[in-house]
């Protein structure tokens, strides 16, 4: 079948199928993650959560890309290699808006709204202030830098945290819980910040037009992904058959209608906040059987993942860094973890738990990998389409920074998070069992209970 394929796929393209071709790259480097991405996935020790295979799809794409010969052979058109990347953009996007529970949002704790929205403000604008003294980044992109490294990323913390859920550390006190539901708002006011920022920093204007410019994108975004929401609340209908396959279809192709419009309409910013939004309505309406099409979303995601690490892993051309930039932006990013851990300790001050858990959650606070990816490129993106070699310079520090920001922070998340959770979570005691009782017991229960019913009887 696949030979077929490939035959066919041929005898339509010719040369783009052969080696130097894009879709011979495309499917090269799709390969190359999926498998890069199953080995590191392998890797694992005793007691600890195995490492992300989205580690391994980066690193494919890194020695695609800088690997005499074989990068020559393996060529992606940017276009397409934009394209691919929106795409999963608008996937994860649209998976974080039906993961929002909306019941969990109207009880939301103050500690959990503390611990989402205080060390990502923070560390967006604790990266800014010092990216642009120490990189030279204009303001506007020393905040795009610092939401796009402040999002934490759910594609660690929520499989170590199911781990130590499922072991009994820190159930009783919800600690797990908290961090996945505090994940999610966390990656979304990232999110909105970045597309706030970036359409501001590619307007054109006084500074006063473009603050008003960037707050009507959020505005739009919010007022076009609620029309869009409740449209597909009640088309299809519920009594349609193949119910799922359709609203499936109509959510993702909105999604990826919204992200790719914004950028004709040139209003970058609302495409994300559009899809977000949109994604949570209907997830609220459609109740428990959102499950169904949050599956086929999470199948497409399964797809497209491989391609968005790879991706963003060719996009890095190593002999091209500039040392300076890469120690540059480590130690930005290096200030920024320091002042996240910090921060977050603080939040959780007063809310119940003891040093050891707020350590902690502090420290389960650090690891970057999906949202970094998904949204890395997209400045880069948008400066190679304005043609400005100046922003290019500026989106490809973003892109190399938020890099740095997965290889240095998902390994080491993901290890700490599964050496510090036994040693610094309690484990809730389970329940002791009664002890059945024998056949020897039962009988003689049974004689004390019939001798007690005579003698019972006598007396009456």
């Amino acid at each position: 079948m696949g030979a077929v394929l490939f035959g066919v796929v041929w005898s339509i393209t010719e040369k783009e199928c052969l080696p130097g071709g894009n879709l011979f790259g495309i499917v090269v480097l799709f390969i190359c993650a999926v498998c890069s991405g199953k080995l590191v996935g392998l890797i694992k020790f005793p007691s600890l959560p195995p490492f992300p295979p989205l580690l391994g799809m980066l690193l494919a794409g890194l020695v695609l890309r800088n690997v005499p010969y074989i990068t020559d052979a393996v060529y992606i058109d940017q276009a397409w290699s934009s394209a691919l990347r929106n795409i999963a953009l608008a996937i994860i996007l649209t998976r974080a808006g039906l993961g929002l529970d909306g019941s969990a949002l109207k009880k939301l704790k103050a500690v959990c709204l503390r611990v989402a929205v205080g060390p990502c403000t923070i560390e967006a604008s604790t990266v800014a202030v010092i990216s642009h003294f120490l990189m030279g980044l204009p303001w506007i992109w020393g905040f795009i830098l610092g939401f796009v490294l402040s999002a934490v990323s759910p594609a660690v913390v929520v499989p170590s945290m199911l781990l130590l859920q499922k072991d009994g550390y820190g159930v009783e006190k919800g600690i797990p819980t908290l961090l996945m539901a505090a994940g999610s708002f966390d990656d979304i006011l990232a999110i909105t910040g970045f597309s706030t920022c970036l359409g501001m920093a590619f307007s054109t204007g006084s500074t006063w037009f473009n603050l008003g410019k960037g707050v009507l994108e959020v505005v739009g975004g919010m007022v076009a992904g609620t029309v869009l929401g409740f449209f597909i609340i009640f088309f299809p209908s519920k009594d349609e058959e193949e119910l799922v396959r359709k609203r499936s279809f109509l959510l993702l192709g909105l999604s990826i209608f919204a992200v790719f419009a914004s950028h004709v309409a040139d209003f970058s910013g609302a495409g994300g906040l559009c899809t977000l939004v949109m994604a949570f309505i209907a997830g609220v309406a459609w109740g428990d059987s959102k499950a169904p099409v949050a599956a086929v979303v999470g199948v497409s995601w399964d797809i497209f993942q491989p391609l968005l690490f790879g991706l963003i892993g060719a996009e890095i051309t190593v002999t091209t860094l500039d040392p300076s930039s890469v120690g540059l932006g480590l130690a930005a990013l290096s200030v920024g973890l320091v002042v996240r851990i910090l921060f977050t300790y603080c939040m959780v001050l007063f809310a119940g738990f003891n040093l050891k858990e707020k350590l902690f959650i502090a420290l389960a606070w650090l690891p970057k990998a999906t949202v970094q990816a998904a949204i890395g490129s997209k400045a880069l993106d948008m400066a190679r389409s304005k043609g400005d070699p100046v922003l290019e310079k500026y989106g490809m520090n973003v892109l190399t920074v938020a890099v740095l920001a997965i290889l240095v922070t998902a390994p080491i998340g993901a290890l700490g998070i599964g050496l510090a959770g036994p040693r610094l979570l309690q484990k809730q005691e389970e329940p002791a069992l009664e002890k059945p009782q024998g056949k020897s017991e039962m009988i003689s229960d049974l004689v004390f209970m019939t001798e007690a019913s005579v003698t019972l009887e006598s007396k009456l």
